[in-house]
């Protein structure tokens, strides 16, 4: 590892909604910068205008406050190398001198061929045969630039004001070596490479020199970032190079690709759409065609579970253990032990995440969002309760939108009731055995489930019955539904007045 000093940075494109991918992304990056004591910083790169969303900046930094990630150095917290959105960083004209500097070197040129030379340049390439058509050191001897223009007239087009672009002048046959802590050694050779854009006709730097420009003056020490861009790696360790800042670059690490559920393709909406399950972390309305797209928050998972599903796309403990709180992912994280090959996306895996965060999750905060579901049917419900229905039931959820469907019963009188028991158990004898019951509750007292199960237990052997012979309908006839959590307990939240009520309904049901 490297040893300056821990700075990682975080640099989505605002562009739309934010994939999974990116979420784990700037997730790894956390856990690597708090696990050495250093540095989270979020960067803008919104380099490429054309393709700007607006609100994608906003919805971005919402969804790392939603997981949990703090942010060291921003464009809303600021920090020592400030501004931290690439268009700011243009503005104050950051990037030129550096494109400049790479001209002066002679390790980029000015390049002044307009779409149409471009386009059928391509077109020649193709006709020719070649597999790919791209702007290389082949190409650039035959186009319009100042490598194959005369110096006056190179001159004459810039002070006439004619657009052009600044390309990286790749050199013919030459080969690049980086070393990535996830994939080991890779090796390009230029040949193989195409001289990028580093600086657009408006002055806009494209990804490449802005990304290797703010890294190094930023001083960041890794870069962790997804697969899709290791092809674009060799370029900037070149573009370090012809900088001089070969000393200065930092450590790479390329994270695998999130797979389909299949594993045959990356992840992507459609494959979310399609067998129904979130692929953004939240909910996202395009403000040009008003579609929705929708997030793993609103579909009710917690974001607890939301960063350990997260985390095990391509990262695996040293043991089996599953669940970890972020500190735990903290302590436990290392690049060393992320995956060179994708990582499958289990949406059943995932539900049962949030299962087993919701099972353990604080009964005060369960019972806030219960309240809040109550509230728009206009559902009055005593506090105490609600914390107690919550901590009953929530072992039976997935999600926290399940808790009003498993807990209805609690708040108001069942609609409908299981018929299949209503049907086999329901008979003259049972309804007596409930009647019964109902009349004995009359006249006890019980404050705990114990209780009430003794009392029940108690009344039937008196009657000369099996107590279990009459649990399940017992149950349907109290809540309508043939399972749920310990039926005694049930009898507790509801208040004896309100079980007597509903066992004495019985009679009604025989002509359901």
């Amino acid at each position: 590892m490297n040893n300056k000093e821990v700075r990682v940075r975080y640099a989505p494109s605002p562009t739309g909604p934010q994939h999974i991918g990116g979420v784990r992304t700037a997730l790894y990056n956390y856990l690597f910068a708090k696990k050495n004591g250093g540095t989270f910083i979020l960067r803008i790169e919104d380099t490429d205008q054309t393709r700007f969303v607006e609100g994608a900046e906003q919805y971005l930094i919402d969804s790392l406050k939603w997981v949990g990630i703090e942010i060291d150095e921003s464009p809303l917290v600021g920090g020592p190398f400030a501004p931290y959105r690439q268009s700011d960083r243009k503005n104050l004209g950051i990037y030129a001198p550096y494109a400049q500097q790479l001209l002066d070197s002679g390790h980029a040129y000015y390049a002044f061929d307009t779409p149409e030379e471009l386009e059928e340049m391509r077109e020649r390439m193709s006709k020719g045969g070649q597999k790919a058509s791209k702007y290389d050191y082949i190409t650039r001897e035959y186009m319009k630039n100042s490598l194959t223009l005369p110096t006056d007239e190179v001159k004459e087009r810039l002070n006439s004001g004619e657009p052009y672009v600044i390309r990286i002048k790749i050199p013919r046959n030459e080969e690049i070596r980086l070393h990535d802590i996830i994939r080991g050694w890779v090796t390009v050779k230029t040949s193989e490479m195409d001289d990028k854009v580093l600086l657009k006709s408006d002055g806009m730097p494209t990804y490449h020199l802005a990304n290797v420009v703010d890294d190094y003056l930023m001083k960041i020490s890794h870069v962790i970032r997804g697969e899709e861009w290791l092809p674009s790696a060799p370029l900037h360790v070149f573009l370090y190079e012809c900088l001089g800042w070969k000393e200065e670059m930092p450590a790479f690490a390329h994270l695998p690709l999130i797979l389909k559920p299949d594993g045959n393709g990356k992840l992507s909406k459609r494959d979310g759409d399609r067998l129904g399950f979130p692929v953004f972390s939240l909910d996202w309305i395009d403000p040009v065609s008003g579609e929705k797209s929708s997030g793993f928050r609103e579909a009710g998972y917690l974001p607890e579970a939301f960063i350990n599903i997260l985390a095990f796309l391509g990262w695996h403990p040293t043991d089996n253990k599953e669940l970890f709180s972020l500190d735990e992912l903290i302590e436990n994280f290392s690049l060393e032990r992320v995956s060179k090959s994708g990582a499958k996306f289990d949406p059943l895996k995932a539900k049962w995440f949030n299962q087993q965060y919701l099972r353990m999750y604080d009964d005060e905060k369960l019972a806030d969002s219960l309240m809040l579901e109550l509230a728009k049917e206009s559902i009055v419900a005593d506090r105490e309760k609600l914390v107690n229905v919550c901590n009953l039931v929530k072992e039976k959820a997935t999600f926290i939108n399940e808790l009003l469907d498993l807990s209805r019963y609690f708040f108001e009188k069942p609609k409908s009731f299981d018929m299949g028991v209503i049907q086999k158990k329901l008979n003259a004898e049972s309804e007596s055995i409930l009647l019964g019951f109902a009349s004995q509750l009359e006249l006890v007292e019980y404050s705990n489930a114990l209780e009430v199960k003794e009392i029940f237990e108690q009344y039937c052997q008196d009657q000369k019955q099996k107590a279990g012979t009459y649990m399940q309908l017992l149950r349907v006839v109290l809540t309508g539904v043939s399972a749920g959590p310990e039926l005694w307990e049930i009898f507790v939240l509801l208040g004896k007045n309100e079980v007597i009520e509903r066992l004495k309904a019985v009679e009604n049901l025989k002509s359901s």
